[in-house]
């Protein structure tokens, strides 16, 4: 290890001052400690020492600044010294992709091992955790790079070292000079909706030459050397000359069907390099011009996402008739050898039109303004702080009746049909009917009813059709499909192994369970066999609508995995694991939705297979989407989000009338119990009720905002309505943040904190905890106390209390994840009162904490059994302190991102 001896603390706060230290001072001489295993000769490694006080290189070039100074020696473990000859920063490129700067690295040409000082990345900030092989770093809980053991010390993985230098441009490339000597082409993905025509992609053939450019729309990917036969048949017969080249990227579009059309009519197939879209630039360009061309189009004109096609195929119309930068004439002038005119808009004819008038910027599909009196509530909520003056009356303690909102109607009209003739007699008919159909159709091939006369002395059953909308990612409809009852699904946060993710529906699932008791049932509306009309239905299999359905399904479930090998996950009944010396595979079942994520893909389709054979099920493919929460890559990892409910809940409410919010919590704004008539009641707890569904999916920082606003439902007053809205004008500015889970560092770690009694008319205080794997939060809750705590170690000592019991939850849960590691460290949980610790780590306690010694020998048996640590942590970087008070800005930007909640793009 290295430590200075002689240069004041003083001087080592800050770089400009380490910096300013005269460089002539011969008899300022650095003295350090060097281990013998640091003279190994490795001159391009980087280790990490952390008994060392500076960071050490021996090689100049690997420099980014560099100062050279004189007179500064290092002193050797035996007694040698070795010149220090300069001082400046390095900067490492990790292996994660992230750059690691190191400040005043001092340059000893002598030493053999370029060495980091441990102690130093701690003090500015980052965070190492040594396990038996292996070392994480990480800054604010996001993973910066890792190491391993060689040769009994920590090796830094990192890419490379990043001394002064800049990418190297591409260099231009002169055009071609005739046309079809040189063809760009590129494939684009938007199958986030289809056209209507069932399109999701659109391929560009660019002319090197003109840069006059084609555009065909596909179904998907393998239509793209249909797409350029036909491109390749009309050009060579339009201009009468031949395609010389192609190129594109390496594209599985791009095959060996496309190289051997290629080559059977001599075209050149040009490839450009992996990860350099700069090779194949001019086709990259077009397709993001086209792109963003076509989301203005569609913005401005308020058309529907399914028209994209139409507007890139007018966007290209467009862009092929504007001049270039470097010419005066138009890809079409040169492709055509012409100019253009006004007949090849129509097709060679015109249009005269008597006694009409064209608008061209009034679009008939843009949303039409909503009325002045619908607005007129939200507006004095969000703006207004008026007040009223009253005549002073007698309390009364009577029962206030619920009052409905002025938007109740339109939650009537927004309702799904509630009875079969509704349905089939509504605009969407053919699809209803489609569905009915359906669902009868599996309940009759699953064998689920027997026809029989009702026996004496038994009642049978009513039966109702509930008919229901799925969407999909997007918020579009996916299909018409009608439950008769209601779904809860379940969400699962992804795991951190860069494992895929598969998901799965069972049709009818709650068909395939089997009853243990007669029960009979009216034949359902619409289905009636005719001349057997006074006959009731047996049912030999369960229903959806039965009590004992969801119970009868999950067994016949059970049934079905733990004979082909799994095993129930102790924790969480819905959980099955199966693993074997080199795979493994886990299926979470949320009601009759699955996901389904393996080490690899082949057990995943191997299981696929076995679920098919004993149910009836529909593959969904990599999951994208469950119950509204996307499931998206990163580059790095998994991100959960629920943008597209946000802004659904934001228009449906009206909150975009209001400007953003950078808190959730209004600090000035002080609540309290309503003693007037309620303000719209229902309205509140409807918008309640989809702030917390946002809430317990992806949105922690919301969490202590809509846990005390939950609490005036049944009365809000215009108070509250203040703060609804602040939350709603937060998610409005937020509504594209996502949680974020990168695979480093795979730690759990714990947050708790307490808020004691904030406001002098409420006696309860407020408990909060979070639990972080991979950067992101994977658990969190925040609520009021049940009971009364006497002082802030007492709240802070209930809140880690709580979060002990969530902490081992989720060590016994992980306990069974095949993957991860075992056995399962202990959790650390961290909390920024110094006396709720002690109080925890002591085996002692006294009168006046008499009432809370169930909870203190709980925490003490966990400490004892190794499920949780407890360490200390400043209140301004406890993640858990946004779920038990209202925060400033900055403190909810920060705090936001150490939860790993930041936006999508």
């Amino acid at each position: 290890m290295a430590k200075d001896c002689r240069l004041p603390k003083k001087n080592q706060a800050h770089v400009s001052e380490v910096r300013s230290v005269p460089i002539d001072l011969g008899e300022l001489n650095l003295s350090a400690v060097v281990f013998e295993a640091n003279l190994v000769d490795n001159p391009r490694k980087w280790w990490i020492d952390t008994g060392a006080t500076r960071h050490i290189c021996s090689d100049k070039e690997m420099f980014s600044t560099y100062t050279p100074i004189n007179g500064r020696k290092l002193f050797m473990g035996n007694s040698a010294t070795s010149n220090i000859v300069g001082i400046g920063n390095v900067v490492l490129k990790m292996t994660s992709g992230k750059e690691l700067t190191l400040i005043d690295v001092l340059h000893v040409p002598d030493i053999r091992k370029n060495l980091v000082s441990g102690s130093l990345l701690v003090k500015s900030g980052f965070r190492l955790v040594f396990e038996s092989n292996k070392f994480v770093l990480t800054k604010n809980s996001h993973f910066i790079g890792k190491g391993y053991v060689e040769k009994g010390l920590f090796k830094m993985n990192i890419m490379t070292v990043m001394p002064k230098m800049a990418k190297v441009p591409f260099c231009s490339v002169e055009r071609k000079t005739s046309p079809l000597e040189l063809i760009h082409s590129d494939i684009c993905d938007l199958k986030f909706v289809q056209t209507r025509g069932g399109k999701k992609y659109f391929i560009t053939f660019i002319d090197d030459c003109t840069r006059y450019c084609y555009v065909y729309l596909l179904r998907s990917k393998d239509e793209a050397l249909e797409a350029f036969k036909l491109y390749k048949n009309e050009v060579e017969n339009q201009l009468s000359k031949t395609i010389k080249a192609i190129r594109n990227d390496r594209g599985g579009e791009y095959g060996a069907p496309f190289e051997e059309f290629c080559s059977e009519f001599g075209i050149i197939h040009q490839t450009t390099a992996p990860y350099s879209p700069q090779s194949n630039g001019i086709a990259e360009r077009k397709n993001r011009t086209l792109k963003e061309m076509m989301n203005a189009m569609l913005i401005n004109s308020g058309l529907p996402q399914n028209l994209w096609g139409e507007a890139i195929l007018s966007a290209n119309h467009i862009l092929n008739k504007i001049p270039q930068k470097d010419k005066n004439e138009t890809p079409y002038e040169l492709w055509k050898v012409h100019k253009s005119t006004i007949l090849d808009i129509h097709e060679n004819t015109i249009i005269e039109s008597r006694n009409a008038v064209f608008f061209e910027n009034i679009f008939p599909c843009k949303d039409r303004k909503e009325e002045e009196s619908s607005r007129k509530r939200t507006r004095e909520v969000a703006n207004g702080d008026h007040q009223r003056d009253e005549e002073p009356r007698r309390s009364k303690r009577a029962k206030r009746a619920k009052t409905f909102g002025p938007d109740f109607l339109t939650y009537l009209l927004e309702n799904e049909p509630r009875t079969i003739n509704e349905a089939l007699s509504s605009p969407e008919a053919p699809f209803w009917k489609e569905a009915i159909n359906n669902e009868i159709e599996s309940i009759m091939q699953n064998h689920t009813w027997e026809l029989v006369d009702l026996p004496s002395g038994s009642k049978p059953l009513g039966c109702k059709w509930i008919l229901k909308r799925k969407y999909k990612a997007d918020g579009s409809i996916d299909k018409y499909k009608e439950r008769i009852t209601s779904i809860r699904v379940l969400i699962v946060v992804a795991a951190l192994y860069d494992l895929e993710i598969h998901q799965m529906d069972v049709k009818t699932a709650f068909l395939n369970g089997e009853l243990d008791e007669e029960i009979y049932m009216e034949q359902p509306e619409g289905f009636v066999v005719p001349g057997q009309e006074k006959k009731v239905c047996r049912l030999v299999k369960s229903l959806y609508g039965l009590k004992q359905a969801p119970k009868q399904w999950h067994e016949k479930f059970d049934q079905t995995m733990l004979s082909n090998g799994f095993k129930i996950n102790e924790c969480d009944k819905c959980v099955y694991v199966k693993s074997t010396q080199h795979s493994f595979i886990i299926v979470c079942l949320c009601v009759d939705d699955m996901l389904i994520m393996g080490s690899n893909r082949d057990i995943i389709l191997t299981t696929k297979k076995m679920l098919t054979k004993h149910f009836d099920m529909k593959d969904m493919g990599l999951a994208d989407v469950i119950l509204g929460i996307k499931i998206s890559k990163t580059s790095d990892g998994l991100a959960l989000s629920q943008s597209h409910y946000v802004e659904t809940i934001l228009k449906k409410f009206k909150a975009y009338e209001s400007p953003p919010a950078k808190t959730p919590v209004d600090l000035n704004l002080h609540l309290a119990k309503n003693k007037d008539e309620p303000e719209c009641q229902i309205e509140y707890s409807r918008i309640i009720g989809s702030l917390m569904y946002i809430m317990n999916c992806t949105r922690p920082d919301i969490a202590y905002a809509v846990n005390k606003l939950s609490i005036f439902t049944s009365n809000p007053s215009k108070d509250h309505w203040k703060g609804l809205i602040r939350v709603l004008r937060y998610l409005k500015y937020t509504s594209n943040y996502g949680l974020h889970y990168t695979r480093y560092p795979a730690v759990l770690e714990g947050y708790s904190d307490a808020n004691w009694i904030s406001d002098s008319k409420d006696t309860k205080s407020t408990s909060g905890y979070v639990f972080i794997i991979g950067g992101g939060v994977v658990s969190w809750k925040s609520s009021k106390q049940t009971c009364i705590a006497r002082s802030t170690m007492e709240s802070e000592f209930i809140a880690l209390d709580k979060a002990g019991e969530k902490a081992e939850w989720l060590r016994n849960f992980l306990e069974d994840i095949p993957c991860w590691t075992k056995p399962v460290p202990a959790i650390m949980v961290h909390c920024d009162s110094q006396s709720a610790i002690g109080r925890a780590q002591s085996s002692m306690y006294n009168g006046k904490s008499r009432h809370i010694r169930r909870r203190h020998n709980t925490i003490r048996q966990l400490i004892s059994s190794g499920i949780i640590s407890i360490d200390y942590i400043k209140s301004n970087d406890n993640l858990a302190d946004p779920l038990t008070k209202g925060l400033s800005r900055d403190q909810v930007y920060c705090l936001s991102r150490g939860m790993g909640l930041k936006p999508d793009n």
